[in-house]
């Protein structure tokens, strides 16, 4: 489980890289390599996903647990799988970021990292049965209703500007992707609590 976790957060790290890549012209040309990065560590943290499965299935774990650990291993999934949409949709649209909302984008990718990061502790404090889960899960919580707010600002800022109606379309469908990423580990969060919830009951 921490090697899964270590490969997720290497594919985390090159989705940052690549979307800061391509708001700064300077490193643009990088985007492309990062973006090949970013899909090759997912692909290992689904490697070892599969192994972690079939770990489980050997009974490896006591019957109850395989389900919860399943479901939290799907709800995991759910974040590298957005992280390579969202590069494969600026990809492939050949999506030009306003530099009007550069800013924006910053802001909601540096405030879903460190939620995203406070997830894997999350996901570690569940493994060594600590007692902090409770607490990341609240800053989480209040991380993603902070990434709500600028969500909806950058779509309001995106169709209140004179731009190309088509790429409005385009930059809210980026947008609200993004956001997904808030809302996913913000499940992730609130499942692990559930677990270490049942655990003690």
């Amino acid at each position: 489980m921490f090697t899964y976790l270590e490969k997720l957060r290497m594919t985390q790290r090159n989705f940052s890289r690549a979307l800061f890549a391509c708001l700064d012209v300077r490193n643009a040309r990088d985007f492309d390599f990062l973006t090949e990065q970013t899909h090759k560590f997912e692909s290992e943290a689904d490697d070892i996903r599969e192994e972690i499965k079939a770990l489980m299935y050997s009974k490896a774990l006591i019957p109850e647990s395989r389900g919860d650990i399943m479901n939290l291993l799907e709800a995991m999934d759910e974040i590298p799988r957005l992280f390579e949409l969202i590069l494969h949709m600026i990809q492939a649209q050949k999506l030009v970021i306003p530099e009007f909302i550069v800013p924006d984008v910053n802001e909601l990718i540096r405030v879903t990292i460190d939620s995203f990061y406070l997830m894997t502790r999350q996901v570690k404090a569940l493994i060594r049965k600590s007692d902090e889960i409770r607490g990341l899960m609240a800053i989480i919580d209040k991380s993603e209703s902070q990434c709500d707010h600028i969500e909806r600002r950058m779509i309001t800022r995106v169709f209140d500007s004179n731009i190309d109606a088509f790429l409005k379309l385009q930059l809210k469908e980026l947008i609200i992707n993004l956001g997904y990423i808030s809302d996913q580990v913000d499940r992730v969060s609130k499942l692990i609590n559930i677990i270490s919830l049942k655990r003690r009951v």
